[in-house]
């Protein structure tokens, strides 16, 4: 992903859904049918189809991967139990753990299911509009200066007018990243644990805040097939994300984490504490 983001200067979450062809729009297991979340949709986002299965799924299909093709990780959360040295109170337990997957065009013998294209219309805008609606606990959003940000003091977030964008995408593209901004106020998810300078500009709070708004906006995006624009001042991130990456090889995987929580959030959803393994 480093790489990816130093190679390309670019977000490698910000197009996952573009030029794919699926039921949905997103990566998600042939067999299952469900879609990936969280980090899996950007380590899954490069696929020449957006259906993954793994070596023995392919086998119970009566298929099998080409020989010499290679896989990709896949991660989850191994959730157990074990007891708290100091209160002797049980307590939930979490150990990262990985397995591989293959694109369905790295098999052979497995029928393709048939897809269609995502095209970006107004009518998912129209859900778009939907969506912000009903978010719960939802900030009041205003227009009364012509720049976009969250004040996590007095809990707003404020927009310039939508016909300032140049398109309905980035508007959306921005309001979901303020809303994922907003999710992480006490009265919602509580992201920040009563940190008051996670604000402070340039600092490492700041930068993964913006890791987090930056992939809500992209999860969002995404779920309602509208195609993710990323703004100048986004981008200007990138070097900033590269050295605490560097830092903290776990840094992306839970703001992924923290992102798809944001996501379930402004769209309604609760999510059962379970493994992400399909």
């Amino acid at each position: 992903i480093i790489n990816r983001i130093e190679n390309e200067k670019a977000l490698p979450w910000k197009q996952p859904w573009k030029n794919h062809l699926s039921a949905d729009g997103g990566p998600q297991n042939l067999v299952s049918k469900k879609p990936y979340r969280g980090i899996n949709i950007v380590l899954l986002s490069g696929g020449a189809t957006n259906y993954w299965l793994s070596f023995k799924q392919a086998q119970q299909l009566g298929g099998t991967v080409r020989k010499g093709e290679k896989g990709t990780p896949c991660i989850f959360w191994l959730i157990g139990k074990d007891t708290d040295k100091d209160t002797g109170k049980e307590k939930k337990s979490f150990v990262l753990r990985y397995y591989t997957v293959f694109n369905l065009s790295q098999c052979d013998g497995i029928e393709t299911p048939e897809q269609k294209e995502i095209k970006n219309t107004f009518e998912p805008i129209a859900l778009a509009e939907s969506i912000v609606a009903g978010m719960p606990k939802k900030p009041e959003i205003t227009f009364k200066e012509p720049r976009a940000y969250y004040s996590p003091q007095f809990d707003f977030v404020n927009m310039p007018k939508p016909e300032s964008f140049n398109s309905p995408h980035n508007y959306y593209s921005t309001l979901f990243h303020e809303l994922g901004h907003a999710t992480g106020h006490k009265s919602r998810l509580d992201r920040q644990q009563g940190d008051t300078n996670w604000n402070a500009f340039g600092s490492d709070p700041y930068a993964k805040e913006e890791l987090v708004a930056e992939m809500t906006a992209a999860y969002c995006c995404g779920a309602l097939g509208l195609e993710m624009q990323t703004e100048d001042q986004h981008v200007a991130y990138l070097d900033s994300w590269i050295s605490r990456l560097k830092r903290d090889s776990k840094l992306l995987i839970h703001a992924a984490s923290q992102a798809q929580k944001a996501t379930d959030f402004i769209f309604g959803q609760t999510k059962n504490d379970e493994s992400e393994k399909e």
